[in-house]
C-alpha cells in the first residue's frame, strides 16, 4: 500500500541496551491517527507507526489498520492504489475480510485473502498496485512494512505467499505469518529477526506469550479490549491502539476483558540497530538516496519497472514534492520492558 500523505515525514532509529530490573513490564500505548487513503471520500486507515513517539518496532516501520469498512454501496470506494514505488523495505499484507488484487513489476499477479500472508520485497526498487475486488463487500485488515537492514537494502525484488495454519492454544487461536510464537513457526525467511502473528483470544481468557527477550514488541488491538496483566501499572488497550513493550520481556500476559473474542496483531523483532530515513514509500540511509529514488521514479526509470494489467486512469502515481531542506532524521531508541 502506498503512503498517500502529501507531506510524508522522515525519521531515524537506533537501539539501546536494557536497564536494571524492575517490577512489571513497562508498556507504552501508541494511539493511532486517522489517515484518508487517497482523499476525503476514501477509506480511512488507522496508522500507529510511524509516529512521533515510536518509529520502529524491530524492523517494523509502518502499520496501517483499516475496517471493517462496507465498500459495497459505493459511498466509500475501497482500495484502488495506482502503480507506486518502494525501495529498502518489504510490504506485509494481512486481511481479516475482503479481497485485494496485487500486481507488481516482477509480473506477479496475486490475490490477498483473509488469513494468507503476501510479502513483497522491494529491495533496490519495485512498483505495484493494490485494488479491492468487485466481490468484496467488507474490507478489514492491516498493511505493514518492514525496513530492510543495510546489507539487504538492494536485494532483488521478490514476492512470497504463505497460508499459516490456525493453531488452537488454551484460550486462543494463533496464526503465525512470520517468526515463531506459541509453538507455531512460519517458514518464510526474513532479513532480520521478526515476529508477526494474528491472535484471536476468547472472551475473558488470559494467555501467556513466551517471547524472545531480545525483541521489542507491539500488540495492535483490532477488536476486544486488551489488558496487559503483568504491566508495571494497570493498563487496558482499546481498539486501534497498540501496546509497545521494549526489549527485555520474557513473558507478556494478556487478558481479553471484553465479552466477545478479541483479535490482536502481535509484531516483534530485534532492534534494527541502524539509522534509517523513511520518506513517502522509501526507506534509505541518506538524503541523497531518497532523492535519487524519487528522481528515478518520476523519470519512469527501469529501476522500478512497469506494472502490467492495472486498469485505472493513473498509471504512474506522482511522488510528493520533497521538502525545501535536507531530509532530517528523528532519534528513536528502543525502550526497555
Amino acid at each position: 500500500m502506498s503512503n498517500l500523505e502529501s507531506a510524508p515525514t522522515e525519521m531515524i532509529c537506533s537501539p539501546t541496551a536494557p536497564d536494571t530490573d524492575h517490577a512489571g513490564l513497562r508498556v507504552h500505548v501508541l494511539t493511532s491517527r486517522d489517515v484518508p487513503l487517497g482523499g476525503p471520500r476514501a477509506m480511512t486507515v488507522h496508522r500507529t507507526i510511524p509516529q512521533r513517539d515510536r518509529s520502529l518496532i524491530g524492523g517494523w516501520c509502518f502499520a496501517d489498520h483499516y475496517g471493517p469498512q462496507d465498500v459495497s454501496t459505493g459511498s466509500v470506494p475501497g482500495i484502488d492504489v495506482p502503480p507506486h514505488p518502494h525501495i529498502g523495505l518489504q510490504t506485509v499484507s494481512w486481511l481479516f475480510s475482503g479481497e485485494i488484487e496485487h500486481r507488481d513489476t516482477n509480473g506477479v499477479h496475486a490475490m490477498v485473502r483473509p488469513g494468507e500472508l503476501n510479502l513483497m520485497t522491494a529491495g533496490r526498487g519495485i512498483a505495484h498496485t493494490e485494488v479491492s475486488t468487485p466481490e468484496t463487500t467488507v474490507l478489514h485488515g492491516v498493511q505493514l512494512w518492514v525496513a530492510l537492514p543495510a546489507d539487504a537494502a538492494e536485494v532483488d525484488r521478490d514476492f512470497a505467499h504463505y497460508v499459516p495454519p490456525a493453531v488452537n492454544v488454551d484460550g486462543a487461536v494463533v496464526r503465525v505469518f512470520l517468526g515463531e510464537l506459541l509453538g507455531s513457526t512460519s517458514p518464510v525467511a526474513t532479513f532480520s529477526p521478526l515476529l508477526g502473528a494474528e491472535l484471536v483470544v476468547d472472551a475473558g481468557a488470559t494467555i501467556d506469550l513466551d517471547v524472545d527477550s531480545t525483541y521489542e514488541h507491539g500488540i495492535l488491538v483490532d477488536s476486544g479490549t486488551l489488558r496487559i496483566v503483568n504491566a508495571a501499572e494497570p493498563l487496558d488497550v482499546a481498539r486501534t491502539e497498540m501496546a509497545y513493550i521494549g526489549v527485555g520481556a520474557k513473558v507478556i500476559r494478556l487478558t481479553n476483558t471484553s465479552a466477545q473474542p478479541g483479535r490482536l496483531i502481535v509484531l516483534g523483532g530485534e532492534p534494527l540497530g541502524e539509522d534509517i530515513i523513511m520518506w513517502w514509500n522509501f526507506v534509505g540511509r541518506t538524503h541523497e538516496e531518497i532523492v535519487a529514488a524519487r528522481d528515478a521514479w518520476m523519470a519512469h526509470s527501469d529501476r522500478f519497472g512497469q506494472v502490467r494489467g492495472y486498469e485505472g486512469d493513473i498509471q504512474h502515481l506522482p511522488a510528493p514534492a520533497l521538502p525545501g531542506t535536507r531530509l532530517r532524521t528523528r532519534d528513536n531508541k528502543p525502550g526497555q520492558a
